[in-house]
This record gives structure tokens, C-alpha cells and sequence, in this order.
């Protein structure tokens, strides 16, 4: 492959210096011969618009964007798959000609991870996903897609994950509501959306949340326990897992879309694990 004719892909985010995303693109390029470079591109919290169309000047085909511009992301574009109109959140653009289309890969790369690499059923499940910003949108519609038993979104501003739970309201028994509701219920799976780990801060749970057996799962990842993680093994859950496995599987959904191959992913999540 010649980098001086590969296709040009990278990653929005800030912070993004800490994305193994152009590690991941760049493996799945070789694995599957696609000519194709990706990077990392730390945008100004205020300037995310004027960085994709300064990418797409420079012959951009296509951009993942992470934290905090997934909503932004969504009202940039002129067209949305359903799953990202459903969602209220983009984390794939592709970029034709001067139209933006964006999609949603992030929900279908947690529902993979939990279900192929952790081995982990939703149905019949009793799910609580913390936090209500474009992580958590992008995870309730293929989340609710399993089945679960009900699922409950937990928020600092409850009006917000209530808004939330009443958007998606016709795929499940979703409710949403403030972190001080979650008294007395306990929950299989427990799913944090939040960006509180990279504060170094905890979603404020009451200890005894997680039931017996229950997952534990950050989609924030960290070469040591995330605070979330550090949080529940505290709390004596032993069955623990961070995002690495999602932002692989939603990875190789976005590279489907991009490049329509799908790459595979169990090698290299395995590379990255033991990096």
C-alpha cells in the first residue's frame, strides 16, 4: 500500500491523544489490503465543524468522532442512517462530495462485544446504563434490540435520561430517572456511558447496585482499572470489563460502512490487550 495514494480516515475527539483508534484502522487496513491512512485529530471544544471541514478539504473520506462532539457530530449532517436518527448521535461520518452522512456504529459494537467476546446474554437481562449524553444514545436502540427485561438509565439531570427513556420507549421497558432512584434495585448488567472516568470520578451509585454475578462495564478503557471499574471491584463484583472490546467491534462496523469489508476483530483486540 502506498501512503502517498491511501485514502485518508482519522478520529474527532478532546481529549484524543490517548485513542488507540488509528491503531485499530491501521491493522484492520493491512489485515484486509485496503489502501487507506488513519490519525488522530484533536479538535478545539469549539471548533469541531470547521475541523471536519478542514479534513474534508484535505480529501477526507471518512471520520470517527468520539467524546464530546457525538450530538454535534449529529447536526452536522445532511444525512443520517436510521440507526444514527434513532440514536440523536454520530460517532461515523462519510464524507461525499460536500454531503455528510453520518451513522452510528457505537451500540452495535457494545452489543457484539457483550455477546461474542464476554459471552454475556441481554435477553431477560435487567440493564442500567449510566449517563445520557451521544455514548448512552448510541447504545438504549441496539441494547433494547436484545430484549432485556427492562432497562434503566441513570443521569445527574434525570428530566434528561427520563427524555431519553420516553424517546425510546416504543423498542422496550426503558425508564430513566436520577442516580438516588437506582435505591433498592439491582441490576445483571451495568453499563457505564459516562465521561466521568476521565476526570477520575465515579457516577454516584448506592453500593449495592450490582447483583449478584452482575457485569460490571465501562465503555471508557485505561491501561489499569478505570475509576468506574476500580469502583465495582470494590464493591466485590468480579465480573468486570472496560470499553477496549467496543471500541474495536464499533471499529470494525465503521470500517463496513466505510470500506464494506468487514474486518476481524479477535486478533487484534488481542494485539492491543497484551500491548
Amino acid at each position: 500500500m502506498s501512503e502517498s495514494t491511501a485514502e485518508l480516515y482519522c478520529v474527532f475527539g478532546n481529549p484524543i491523544s490517548h485513542s488507540k483508534s488509528p491503531a485499530i484502522h491501521n491493522r484492520f487496513a493491512l489485515q484486509t489490503g485496503e489502501n487507506l491512512h488513519y490519525e488522530a485529530r484533536l479538535a478545539p471544544i469549539d471548533g469541531f465543524v470547521a475541523s471536519v471541514q478542514a479534513f474534508i478539504a484535505e480529501g477526507g473520506r471518512g471520520a470517527n468522532v468520539t467524546v464530546p462532539f457525538k450530538e454535534e457530530a449529529f447536526r452536522l449532517c445532511h444525512e443520517l442512517t436510521p440507526r444514527a436518527q434513532l440514536a440523536g448521535a454520530v460517532n461515523t461520518l462519510s464524507f461525499a462530495g460536500k454531503r455528510i452522512v453520518g451513522d452510528n456504529t457505537d451500540g452495535a459494537g457494545l452489543v457484539r462485544d457483550l455477546l461474542s467476546n464476554l459471552n454475556t446474554p441481554l435477553a431477560g437481562r435487567r440493564l442500567l446504563l449510566l449517563g445520557a449524553g451521544g455514548a448512552a444514545r448510541g447504545a438504549i436502540g441496539p441494547l433494547l434490540e436484545q430484549t432485556p427485561a427492562s432497562l434503566f438509565i441513570a443521569n445527574r439531570t434525570a428530566s434528561k435520561a427520563a427524555g431519553l427513556a420516553q424517546h425510546f420507549s416504543a423498542l422496550g421497558n426503558v425508564q430513566g430517572g436520577a442516580y438516588q432512584d437506582l435505591a433498592g434495585q439491582q441490576f445483571e448488567i451495568v453499563i457505564n456511558a459516562t465521561s466521568a472516568s476521565l476526570g477520575g470520578n465515579v457516577p454516584p451509585l448506592p453500593e449495592d447496585v450490582f447483583a449478584p454475578d452482575a457485569l460490571a462495564y465501562d465503555m471508557m478503557y485505561g491501561k489499569t482499572d478505570t475509576p468506574f471499574i476500580a469502583m465495582a471491584r470494590a464493591a466485590g463484583v468480579t465480573r468486570l470489563a472496560d470499553g477496549l472490546g467496543m471500541l474495536v467491534e464499533q471499529a470494525a462496523e465503521a470500517f463496513l460502512v466505510w470500506r464494506h469489508i468487514r474486518p476481524e476483530t479477535a486478533a487484534v483486540l488481542d494485539t492491543l490487550r497484551h500491548a
